[in-house]
């Protein structure tokens, strides 16, 4: 949704990316997870070996903390600079697209909050396609976040992604239009009208 989102000129900054930068190779998130978990979660190329450390720690809130502890304090000091850049120009709006809103945190100091909801079956099926992991590595993933229910119950504009990529992306327009509306954004700028 936020790739359409971008194709319309919303800039959108990406939580997912800010934590691989947070955490790629010689920063000091690495050194300090690392430290934490143990070498062998360094890959060959000097890199973090994310899917290795996933198995280790999904499941175990304990090293799930820790390993929060370290990257998420990391994740909002970049994401701080990028919104920090796009204060600079003439962008009204922006999204941040954050898988961990609610959990983190976050959603009372952006709103509004869209949510895209889909069955579990479908976000299951998507996500196993999307980073190539078996059900039960991604089932342990969702079951470390907040339900969709939960979210969905909390949000400001919801989408129903259960139907085809074409249906989303006139879900995502007709989203961002809500979400001008409320913030008295004029739509135009995002080709909307």
């Amino acid at each position: 949704m936020a790739a359409i989102w971008r194709e319309h000129g919303l800039p959108v900054v990406d939580a997912d990316v800010l934590a691989r930068a947070a955490v790629a190779k010689g920063s000091r998130a690495l050194s300090a997870i690392l430290a934490e978990f143990g070498q062998e979660y360094l890959g060959p190329d000097g890199e973090l070996d994310r899917r290795r450390l996933a198995e280790r720690i999904f499941g175990d809130t304990a090293a799930t903390a820790r390993l929060n502890a370290i990257v998420h304090p990391e994740v909002r000091r970049l994401s701080q600079l990028k919104f920090a850049e796009l204060a600079q120009t003439d962008h009204p709006l922006a999204c941040y697209e954050v898988p961990l809103l609610f959990e983190n945190g976050l959603e009372s100091t952006l709103r509004p909050v869209v949510v895209v909801n889909c069955s579990s079956t479908e976000q299951l099926k998507r996500a196993m396609a999307r980073d190539g992991s078996p059900a039960s590595s991604v089932a342990r993933r969702l079951q470390a976040q907040w339900p969709l229910a939960e979210k969905v119950a909390r949000a400001d504009v919801v989408i129903d992604n259960n139907g085809s990529p074409s249906e989303l992306r006139a879900l995502a327009l007709r989203a961002l239009g809500e979400v001008c509306r409320k913030v008295e954004c004029d739509a135009t700028r995002y080709q909307l009208v």
